[in-house]
């Protein structure tokens, strides 16, 4: 009697499975991560721009050898954010509208800029 060796190639089902399981166990530890990451890094973002739109204004007051509560325009600020005069102006990253008018409102000279998206982390605080 022959006896013919079977050719076992492939995976059993349960193998398979067990992949996938591995497989969604890792999405769902690494996504949650991800978004907190892009959340995070958006907020950091946001408020470097809003120190950058504060120096500029205080640059500008300074050039102009204006004090007070006034406000700048954001064409006499624009110069002073660092892309020249030809530059855009910042929007925050979580802006869907990527529009400086939608993102920031500068205020006055006595006043930090704020963020109009994220109001509630998205804070520029004194230093």
């Amino acid at each position: 009697m022959n006896v013919r060796p079977r050719n076992e190639t492939g995976f059993t089902l349960v193998e398979i499975m067990v992949v996938v399981a591995v497989i969604g166990l890792l999405a769902a530890i690494a996504i949650p991560n991800m978004t907190r990451a892009r959340a995070t890094s958006q907020m950091n973002a946001c408020i470097n721009n809003l120190r950058q739109i504060d120096g500029a204004k205080q640059e500008w007051a300074l050039a102009a050898g204006i004090g007070g509560i006034t406000r700048p325009t954001d064409a006499q600020i624009q110069p002073y954010l660092g892309h020249g005069s030809n530059g855009e102006l910042p929007s925050c990253p979580a802006d869907s509208e990527n529009s400086w008018t939608t993102s920031y409102n500068p205020h006055s000279l006595a006043e930090l800029p704020i963020c109009l998206i994220v109001t509630s982390t998205h804070v520029l605080t004194a230093q």
